[in-house]
């Protein structure tokens, strides 16, 4: 029995790239999701401006998808075999 060590070295740099992009993706969207919007009359603080809210609502929404279609591909990958 031989061992391919290229082909598992490969196999091991794109399973952490793609275990830490998606946990990095993950992550953001929970921080994304998190933030508080302004209310009417507070003082802008070192958070961001005004219209901030929205925008990272949807950005956390848009890594969420990201990573539900990583799983889903990677599901795909699976059954088809």
């Amino acid at each position: 029995m031989s061992i391919d060590w290229a082909a598992l070295g490969q196999v091991f740099g794109v399973t952490l790239f793609v275990t830490v992009g998606i946990v990095g993706l993950f992550t953001l969207g929970i921080v994304g999701t998190s933030r508080k919007p302004r209310q009417e009359g507070a003082p802008v603080t070192a958070g961001g401006p005004a219209g901030s809210g929205g925008a990272a609502r949807a950005g956390a929404y848009a890594c969420f998808a990201l990573c539900a279609a990583a799983v889903a591909y990677g599901i795909y990958l699976i059954v088809a075999a």
